[in-house]
């Protein structure tokens, strides 16, 4: 039977590596909040960027897959969803609005994560906001292509119960004082998506429950570098970590670990975005050429265009192609992958 204990993370055996990224992220945050209390404006032009990203990259985990010109529409609400992907991304959509504008008004219990579930799929008719009927798997895929089933999850006749002892335990260890909020929210997350509580939507439901808590507990960057792109962009680690802190979970001999490292270093990769970014955004007095060059030159994973002129809305896709162009010519960027998904990173020497 499993048993949801997060005692462990207070005995004072974490890694101290983990420590010092967790002193990191305190310390960004504290200089995101003195930065957004001068700067209004420059934060509320980077949630609109961000918000788009994130809709498109949690999606597109889960090979739910639009146009960029479709994902902005939809997101932006000046088009209503056109078939059944469209619908699903609309849902996606609302339900992370919804966290963004009531995140303190909500809670982890079965009645806000059942609600957040049933807007995610509030456009189409596939069973939102109640528990799945059905036992699921999660299958992989091997190299030879052959599939095979990675872990087993809770059974549905077992799955109300096991919610209820999920959000009892994260109660429970919430209101204990000498744990580490944040590293408890990715040991909740990883028990969720092992219970995997819904017939569709887990993983969506998961990295939304990730930014609710993560708000409530005065973790924002989310909101400003999308979270969700985050992880799409290191999809294969992501599940690695989730595969390695999954191992024996039925028995009560896993490690969190894995997960809780992933989950605090894409949220520390976050805050760095945003410190950089910060600084190219609100950077009036440099012409638009500067501004393009620092966006590509301080990204630390490949970007393309389309992310460039997500970051900078001000500035036109032709004036970026030039730039992009002089760089390639300058040596200062190197080109990686081809047609549309051509990403250029800074050139190491």
């Amino acid at each position: 039977m499993k048993i949801y204990d997060y005692s462990f993370l207070e005995n004072g055996m974490l890694p101290a590596g983990l420590v010092n990224l967790v002193s990191n992220i305190v310390k960004l945050q504290t200089k995101e909040k003195e930065l957004k209390e001068n700067y209004p404006d420059v934060f509320t032009k980077l949630q609109s960027i961000a918000k788009v990203q994130s809709v498109k990259g949690s999606n597109e985990i889960e090979g739910i897959i639009t146009s960029e010109e479709r994902i902005n529409e939809i997101v932006n609400q000046n088009s209503a969803p056109l078939n059944h992907t469209e619908a699903e991304i609309a849902g996606y959509r609302d339900a992370l609005s919804l966290i963004h504008d009531q995140y303190d008004r909500l809670d982890f219990v079965e009645n806000d994560i059942l609600r957040l579930h049933e807007i995610m799929f509030q456009y189409i008719d596939e069973g939102g906001g109640i528990y799945k009927t059905r036992d699921n798997i999660i299958r992989e895929i091997r190299a030879d292509g052959t599939r095979y089933v990675r872990f087993m999850p809770v059974p549905a006749s077992e799955t109300k119960h096991a919610m209820e002892q999920l959000v009892l335990a994260y109660i429970d260890a919430r209101d204990n004082y000498g744990i580490n909020k944040l590293l408890l929210i990715p040991c909740v997350i990883l028990d969720f998506l092992c219970i995997h509580p819904f017939s569709d939507g887990n993983g969506r439901m998961s990295r939304l429950l990730s930014l609710m808590l993560l708000y409530q507990n005065g973790f924002d960057s989310g909101r400003y570098i999308s979270f969700e792109e985050q992880i799409n962009k290191t999809k294969y680690e992501y599940y690695q970590s989730l595969k390695d802190s999954s191992d024996n979970w039925h028995e009560n001999k896993n490690s969190y670990f894995p997960f809780i490292l992933h989950f605090v270093m894409t949220l520390l990769f976050c805050y760095k975005e945003l410190d950089k970014r910060f600084a190219v955004v609100n950077e009036k007095k440099v012409t638009k050429q500067t501004r393009v060059r620092a966006t590509v030159l301080n990204s630390l994973l490949p970007i393309s265009k389309n992310e460039i002129k997500y970051i900078l809305p001000d500035i036109s896709m032709k004036t970026i192609d030039i730039v992009i162009t002089e760089m390639i010519k300058e040596q200062q960027i190197e080109k990686i992958g081809g047609s549309k998904h051509t990403k250029y990173i800074k050139k190491k020497f």
